[in-house]
């Protein structure tokens, strides 16, 4: 199977510049996508002629804010967070077989000291809910906008930004504790330690073009979906956002 994540930042205006139509060309079986900005009811009829069979969403209460909306070829039992209060519309959960796959637009710190404990309190609620899943016998899979460079190869300019929210020492020690506690960075386990591989640019000072930007977008499983994995991606090519989709091929 193939899957995608991405943070559209704002589904209505991709779609109005037909920024799908690279989807049905692809054989996508799950793409989970960030940032909607949308309320259900104001959902473009046209992500429902994508090809996906089916499709769930989760909306900010704050119009234009926040959202994921998850498309797939397969089934699964859709739900909405369970660990954490989800009134800004972040997270869909779907469970398959023995899978539980996550679509997360996680929250950002950068605007001030309140909205950076936010983060970190979601942040700790979500790896206490997987470590007790994954302890129950269940794997994981989870997607989407982490919003935190992991190490410094993984942002163009690491020391102008250490102490800039997305590169601070504690968000950074809790991917490490993703890691430690068994979940897997599937970039990184497939590619190493491969160089100017990024997920998100600023729209400022031609950043794309030049490539100044930070891999903020991930796929992790799960320890024991380690050995189905077979690919790790980035569609760097794909624009229409300030991120790039990124994916992963997995046998399940």
């Amino acid at each position: 199977m193939r899957l995608l994540s991405w943070n559209v930042n704002g589904l209505r205006a991709v779609v109005s510049k037909n920024g799908f139509e690279w989807l049905k060309s692809k054989n996508i079986d799950f793409i989970g996508l960030q940032e909607i900005k949308a309320k259900e009811d104001q959902i473009p009829k046209e992500m429902f002629n994508l090809g996906f069979d089916n499709i769930s969403s989760n909306s900010a209460q704050k119009a234009g804010y926040s959202g994921v909306m998850s498309l797939s070829k397969f089934s699964y039992e859709s739900s909405k967070c369970k660990f954490f209060d989800d009134s800004e519309g972040r997270v869909l959960e779907h469970r398959f077989d023995n899978i539980v796959l996550f679509n997360i637009y996680f929250p950002n710190g950068q605007q001030g000291d309140d909205r950076l404990e936010h983060k970190m309190a979601f942040y700790d609620s979500f790896l206490n809910y997987i470590k007790e899943l994954n302890a129950n016998g269940l794997e994981v899979i989870f997607c989407g906008d982490v919003n935190t460079a992991h190490r410094e190869i993984d942002l163009k300019n690491p020391k102008a930004n250490a102490k800039t929210s997305g590169f601070l020492p504690v968000e950074r020690a809790w991917i490490d504790r993703v890691i430690e506690a068994g979940f897997i960075d599937t970039f990184r386990y497939i590619h190493g330690d491969i160089e100017g591989a990024y997920s998100w640019w600023s729209y400022r000072f031609n950043a794309r073009a030049k490539n100044v930007g930070w891999r903020i977008d991930y796929f992790f499983v799960s320890q024991g979906l380690k050995d189905r994995l077979k690919d790790a991606f980035i569609l760097s090519d794909i624009e229409g956002s300030d991120h790039a989709p990124v994916g992963i091929d997995i046998d399940l």
